[in-house]
């Protein structure tokens, strides 16, 4: 189902942000060494440096002609692929940004962070619209439902917090996690919210009223990635553990393992983020051990 394909080395350090771009084969990187790099799959190369920071990148965004980059100072960082420059950098928290996403439907830009804040801009100009205090402590991981009108925010208190985009009014509030949540995920198909923990817990959220599916022990660390393929029924976790997990989407069921320990290709150290190509050919991740690494789809026969 997915076989190493690929392992691209250029990052110095750490590598904790991954991105696709608007363009097919084209995906971006971030992490400890302080720069934002362009690799291509077509080349299964590095292309660039396209952009230099000022601290550590900890997420990116991809929107419209425009890479935002949420950076361990606070600040929200912005390339301009029409301008080929930096138009706009500036402090968007008090503390480090873990996670950006883009609202197309309202023209909003969302940024979570460690001072327990989410912050909602508008695109149009960056301005700040509304500043939400979620939680007392980091908010970690944002997802959007395919409609466009609930986002889950993970937090480091172990909770799940449901927000109404229409007015960001609070509507649920989830605890099953024991440690903070990582990772977050709706399925394409509307029916579930996927949540991931530092529990190594991977619990399943029934829409529309959010009540507990099902909860499975994923992981033996925590799972730091969840990523559905674009067409096909199945999602990919990462973890802490060094492994990559494929499970299928209707049935929950566990289909591969790819690590170093099941004698496979695999990462050294901890892996941080997972997503698949736009066409769904290739699972792509990245982690500690500062590589990149491209999986290839085998369809099963």
């Amino acid at each position: 189902m997915l076989k190493h394909l690929k392992s691209l080395s250029g990052h110095q350090n750490p590598i904790y942000a991954l991105t696709n771009s608007g363009k097919p084969g084209i995906f971006f990187t971030g992490g400890n060494d302080k720069g934002v790099v362009e690799w291509s799959l077509e080349k299964m190369a590095f292309l660039k440096v396209l952009m230099h920071v000022k601290t550590s990148v900890y997420c990116l965004h991809y929107y419209n002609e425009r890479l935002f980059s949420g950076l361990r100072s606070g600040e929200l960082s912005v390339f301009d692929f029409n301008d080929q420059a930096v138009t706009a950098t500036f402090q968007a928290h008090e503390k480090p940004i873990f996670d950006i996403i883009t609202i197309p439907g309202k023209q909003e830009l969302i940024t979570a962070s460690e001072d327990g804040t989410v912050a909602i801009w508008s695109l149009s100009d960056l301005s700040l619209l509304y500043r939400i205090n979620v939680s007392a402590d980091t908010v970690r991981v944002i997802a959007i439902s395919p409609k466009g009108n609930h986002a889950a925010f993970g937090c480091k208190d172990g909770s799940v917090r449901i927000y109404d985009l229409k007015d960001y009014s609070l509507l649920h509030v989830l605890e099953k996690h024991s440690l903070p949540v990582t990772s977050a995920q709706y399925s394409p198909d509307g029916k579930y919210l996927v949540t991931g923990g530092r529990d190594a817990q991977l619990n399943f959220w029934s829409l529309p009223d959010y009540g507990l599916k099902e909860t499975i022990t994923a992981h033996l660390f925590s799972i730091y990635g969840i990523a559905f393929h674009p067409s096909l029924p199945y999602f990919a976790t990462v973890s802490q553990d060094k492994s990559i997990k494929l499970w299928g989407a209707e049935d929950l069921k566990l289909y591969k393992i790819l690590s170093i320990a099941k004698d496979t290709n695999g990462h050294t150290h901890s892996i941080n983020k997972v997503v698949w190509s736009a066409d769904g050919k290739y699972l792509i991740t990245t982690g500690d051990d500062k590589k990149v690494m491209i999986w290839e789809w085998e369809n099963i026969k």
